[in-house]
C-alpha cells in the first residue's frame, strides 16, 4: 500500500511594500498604547466624569444648548434625581431629601416647593411624579444647575479615574501594583454600596421598608452616597488594573520582538519607555 502523499505547507510569503508598511505602523501605535494604556484609559474615563460637571458650568453662563445635550445624553445612564446630585452655583451644593436628616443643609422640598418647575408636584413623596420631575429639572438660578451625573455616579468615575492616573505613575517608578483579592473586593466596593443604596431603595416606595415597624426608613446623605460610589470606583480600579497590565505587558513584549525582527527597533531599543 502506497502511503499518502503528505505534503508540506506553503511556506508564507513576506509582507512586502505599502502592506508591510501599514502593519507596522499599526504595531507601533498599538505598541505606544501598551505602554500608556493606564493613562490613555484613565484620560478618558476622567472626560466621562467630567463632561457631567460642565453641564451646569454651560447652563450657568448661557450655552443651554450645550448643557442640555450633556444632560440628554447622560440620562440613559443615570436617574439625575435632583435630590441626588451635586449643583453649582445655587444657594447649596447639594439638596438631599428632608428624610436624609442632613443638618448642614435645607432640605429639597424646603427649596423645590418654590421652584415653578415642581408646581402640581408632591415633593415630599417619592412617587413617580416626583422621580420624572426631579430627573427632568437641570436647575435654576436660586438653586444652581446640577450635574449631569448623580452623587454616586460622578463619585465612581472620578475615583476610577484618579486611581487610574495614580496606577500609571507608580508603573513608571517601577512599582507593581497587586490585584484586590475578591474578599477584599467585596468588602470594600460591593459591600458600602450594596449596603447604602439598596436600605435606601426599600425604605421608600414602593416597597416602604416591607411594613415592618423595626425597618429604619432612610435617605442616603451626599456624603454616604459620594463615600459608597468612590469605593466601589477605587474597588473596581484596584481589582481589573493589574490584571490589564499584565496582558498588556504580554502585548508589548510580543510586538517589541516582531518590530526587531522586522528591523524597526534595534535590540538596545526594546525597553519600557514612555508611551505619551
Amino acid at each position: 500500500m502506497n502511503s499518502p502523499d503528505v505534503s508540506e505547507p506553503p511556506a508564507r510569503e513576506p509582507v512586502t511594500g505599502r502592506k508591510r508598511d501599514t502593519v507596522i505602523f499599526l504595531d507601533k501605535i498599538i505598541l505606544g498604547f501598551s505602554k500608556a494604556w493606564a493613562f490613555w484609559l484613565s484620560l478618558i474615563i476622567a472626560i466621562y466624569a467630567g463632561l457631567p460637571v460642565a453641564a451646569p458650568i454651560a447652563m450657568h453662563y448661557g450655552a443651554t444648548g450645550f448643557g442640555n445635550a450633556i444632560y440628554t445624553i447622560y440620562s440613559p445612564v443615570c436617574h439625575q434625581f435632583a435630590f441626588r446630585s451635586w449643583f453649582l452655583y445655587g444657594a447649596q451644593p447639594a439638596y438631599p431629601r428632608e428624610r436624609a436628616g442632613v443638618a448642614s443643609l435645607k432640605p429639597f422640598e424646603f427649596f423645590a416647593s418654590q421652584e415653578p418647575f415642581f408646581e402640581g408636584v408632591d415633593v415630599s413623596t417619592l412617587d413617580a411624579g416626583l422621580t420624572i420631575a426631579a430627573k427632568r429639572f437641570t436647575g435654576s438660578e436660586r438653586m444652581g444647575y446640577k450635574f449631569a451625573f448623580c452623587e454616586r455616579d460622578f463619585a465612581i468615575y472620578a475615583a476610577l479615574a484618579l486611581f487610574g492616573f495614580a496606577f500609571f505613575v507608580l508603573q513608571k517608578l517601577g512599582i507593581k501594583v497587586p490585584a484586590l483579592p475578591f474578599w477584599a473586593y467585596l468588602l470594600i466596593a460591593i459591600a458600602p454600596i450594596g449596603l447604602d443604596g439598596f436600605s435606601q431603595l426599600f425604605a421608600n416606595p414602593p416597597f416602604n421598608g416591607f411594613g415592618l415597624g423595626v425597618y429604619p426608613i432612610r435617605e442616603s446623605t451626599p456624603f454616604l452616597r459620594t463615600l459608597t460610589g468612590g469605593l466601589f470606583g477605587l474597588g473596581n480600579g484596584w481589582l481589573a488594573y493589574p490584571y490589564i497590565a499584565e496582558s498588556m505587558d504580554e502585548t508589548r513584549i510580543m510586538l517589541e520582538e516582531r518590530l526587531t525582527r522586522a528591523g524597526v527597533l534595534k535590540a538596545k531599543e526594546v525597553t519600557v519607555t514612555d508611551g505619551i
